[in-house]
């Protein structure tokens, strides 16, 4: 029998793959084991894994740079070798908050939805009672996507805005309890939100930044080491799961393993609809279809991209308040590990891309892109202020924020 690897993750959708991998038979056929355990929050999916209690983590993409760097605790180096999702999130506001500022029942535009915020958070502020957003980790894309809206759109956090921590499963609740006035999560709780009548879903997060990276599958760096032909054949069994996943034909046979108690312990619409771009903005109103809502396959979509890496580490210093550091850059960026993606799938039919890294926000249109194995075209890219990202001047970018 083969040495089983544990895997923490949190109750979201976007924690499929590996669970789909293993029901599904996909690792098993790649010669592994899996044993699956669910946390509430992202601080004990992490807990787990530093004290050796999980091999890998479904993991908030910017919590491996922090946690690497030594952000909030002692560093230990982590390894993302496979990118488990890109955007899924979405923004949802108290009902009284979102009918002043966007179109009930419609996704609003990040421009015209910030600068109407900007009037309701100064009004607020002035008066001593500023508006309160939740979002699930300090160091999560979530934390970072609001934070590059609200600033781009005039908004200042932490001085215009308050920012609060809410792990996914509670963000409802304290949105119904008025602790926050919007929470920035991923499904199937914007959605949980919404149907109880508490809240209205107002943008989503690929709106924001259309390929904007979200979970990756994180491991201790010597525990990768330790175990690295095991994760390889993770990465292929994960690929097959993408694959399955976003295949329409089993979208309702999905769902319903995802809803169970184990895993997400939910309503099977709520994650059937997430899984098939469908999103509930209002109570008792129509589905709206946004494509790419979430983004699980496709355009080297799980390939870790060291240019993501890099960008997290520039919002890490942005609202962190720390200078440049070469060095510290040097890391951040060896925690993607596009190296284990290649040689798990080297050989195989999976697209592999020339590169390892590439401008973010730069494309509008699709774009074929060299490739090392297979062919590739990547569709638009684009940050909503129409920025672009060069990870070959990290310090030049960070100068040119607002």
């Amino acid at each position: 029998m083969p040495v089983p690897l544990t895997i923490g993750f949190v109750p979201l959708v976007d924690a499929c793959l590996p669970i789909l991998a293993h029901e599904h038979g996909f690792a098993e056929e790649e010669g592994l084991s899996l044993r699956l355990v669910r946390d509430l929050s992202w601080a004990s999916v992490l807990d787990r894994l530093l004290y050796g209690h999980s091999d890998a983590a479904h993991m908030i993409a910017p919590l491996t740079i922090a946690t690497t760097l030594g952000r909030g605790r002692p560093a230990q180096p982590l390894a993302v070798p496979f990118v488990l999702g890109l955007n899924g999130n979405a923004i949802t506001m108290r009902r009284e908050l979102a009918g002043a500022i966007a179109t009930p029942g419609q996704l609003g535009d990040p421009l015209r939805v910030g600068a109407a915020l900007r009037e309701i958070a100064a009004q607020r502020r002035a008066a001593g009672a500023p508006l309160r957003f939740g979002v699930v980790h300090r160091y999560s894309s979530h934390n970072y996507m609001l934070r590059y809206w609200l600033a781009a759109s005039g908004i200042q956090p932490d001085r215009d805005v308050e920012i609060t921590t809410v792990p996914p499963p509670f963000c409802a609740d304290a949105l119904e309890q008025g602790e926050v006035d919007a929470i920035c999560v991923g499904e199937p709780w914007n959605s949980v939100a919404v149907e109880r009548g508490v809240g209205e879903i107002v943008l989503a997060s690929a709106q924001i930044w259309r390929r904007g990276v979200e979970k990756v599958l994180a491991l201790r760096e010597s525990r990768l080491d330790e175990r690295r032909g095991d994760v390889e054949a993770l990465i292929r069994a994960l690929i097959r799961a993408g694959k399955h996943f976003v295949d329409p034909e089993n979208h309702a046979a999905n769902a319903a393993i995802l809803a169970r108690a184990e895993y997400l312990d939910g309503n099977i619409a709520l994650i059937g609809r997430a899984i098939a771009d469908r999103m509930l903005l209002v109570r008792g109103s129509e589905p709206v279809h946004y494509p790419d809502f979430m983004f699980q396959y496709r355009e080297a979509a799980n390939f870790p991209w060291v240019s993501q890496a890099e960008w997290l580490y520039t919002q890490l210093l942005r609202w962190d308040g720390l200078a440049f550091d070469p060095a510290q850059a040097a890391a951040a960026a060896h925690v993607f590990r596009p190296d284990v993606y290649r040689a798990a799938l080297i050989g195989s039919g999976e697209p592999l891309p020339g590169a390892s890294s590439k401008v973010e926000g730069s494309l509008d249109r699709p774009l074929a892109v060299g490739a090392q194995q297979g062919a590739i075209t990547l569709a638009s890219n684009r940050f909503f202020d129409g920025r672009a990202f060069d990870p070959s001047d990290l310090a030049g970018y960070l100068a040119s924020l607002p």
